[in-house]
């Protein structure tokens, strides 16, 4: 791995999804090192970062779920310059390339509700010229579809969403994700 993100995801695999101030205060007190905003607007996304922002971690801002700012590529250079985030989560190939071209960090995350999704994933790592850091797939709670999206991806995968104990920490692990993502806090403090 030649990725500080790869590195720091690989020796840290819990990541804190936070989805709210309370949350953001608890994810403080945790020892993550790798913490997904999916909350805020363009006038506070700057004092939430802050608020978590450390030397020896990696805040990534969830581009689709930040209110006020469209799906362009200048709202990846607004976070940019009026963020100290590391990086971007998105839906839309277009962020990641922007987001690639000025140095920040990127997550392409999918949706995997059936099988079509599979087979979105799979053509979009041949045909997309520019690839993201990682992806994160989502629900993180399928260990044969997160098996078969490893086998596929280009770059490492992230098991995110509805875990929520050790057992689906370890059976995501154990399926080849090299880290999951959560929003229960209790998950943090493992």
């Amino acid at each position: 791995m030649d990725n500080k993100l790869w590195t720091v995801i690989e020796n840290n695999p819990i990541i804190a999804a936070v989805k709210d101030m309370a949350g953001l205060k608890k994810c403080a007190e945790s020892d993550v090192k790798v913490i997904f905003i999916l909350f805020g607007d363009v006038c506070n996304i700057s004092e939430i970062v802050d608020e978590v922002k450390k030397e020896d971690n990696i805040i990534m801002v969830h581009m689709d779920l930040l209110v006020g700012l469209s799906g362009k590529e200048a709202a990846v250079d607004f976070i940019k310059t009026h963020t100290r985030a590391d990086g971007i989560i998105t839906t839309k190939q277009s962020l990641i390339q922007r987001a690639k071209e000025i140095g920040l960090y990127t997550v392409l995350r999918y949706f995997v509700i059936d099988s079509m999704a599979l087979v979105n994933i799979e053509k979009q790592n041949v045909s997309c010229g520019v690839h993201p850091d990682v992806i994160e797939i989502l629900p993180g709670v399928m260990p044969k579809v997160i098996k078969k999206v490893c086998k596929i991806s280009k770059v490492p995968v992230i098991a995110g969403g509805l875990i929520s104990d050790k057992e689906d920490v370890m059976s995501a692990l154990g399926s080849g994700a090299l880290s999951i993502s959560t929003s229960d806090q209790a998950v943090w403090f493992m």
